[in-house]
């Protein structure tokens, strides 16, 4: 099967939804640490970064332009580089680079779920999850 070619309406929503439920687990772990960009962030961010891909791919653009989906995933990297920059400056002084990272991890998984490689996207969440978890209970102990 091919990834780019455009795929049936109930398809195109599970994998919406699976980036939402993806960038939700990464959200709750910003949530339960009281960040500014937690879960509602997270999921918006997986969800914009899947319907970019998903339109690109539904449109059949992906078939007439061989660069389209390059010049997508630019586009969403540059936009998460906004909305990470927005966690991060705050007060005066730099903070809350962590939960920068987690949206941006949160928009990667939501191009993998677009695409249809929610495997990529389950193992990314997964890791994702370990380093916020496992790091901060090591980093608290080191």
């Amino acid at each position: 099967m091919d990834l780019l070619a455009p795929v049936p309406w109930l398809d195109a929503a599970g994998r919406l939804g699976i980036a939402i439920l993806f960038a939700a687990i990464i959200g709750l772990d910003r949530e339960f640490s009281n960040k500014a960009a937690g879960l509602r962030t997270n999921m918006l961010v997986a969800l914009g970064a899947a319907l970019f891909v998903l339109v690109t791919v539904q449109s059949g653009l992906v078939q007439t332009d061989s660069s389209s989906m390059a010049r997508t995933l630019q586009g969403i990297i540059t936009g998460v580089g906004f909305v990470g920059a927005g966690s991060i400056l705050r007060e005066d002084r730099v903070r809350g680079l962590t939960s920068a990272t987690a949206v941006w991890i949160s928009a990667g998984v939501g191009v993998a779920a677009g695409l249809g490689q929610w495997q990529l996207g389950l193992l990314s969440t997964l890791f994702a999850l370990m380093i916020l978890r496992l790091m901060k209970f090591a980093e608290k102990h080191i």
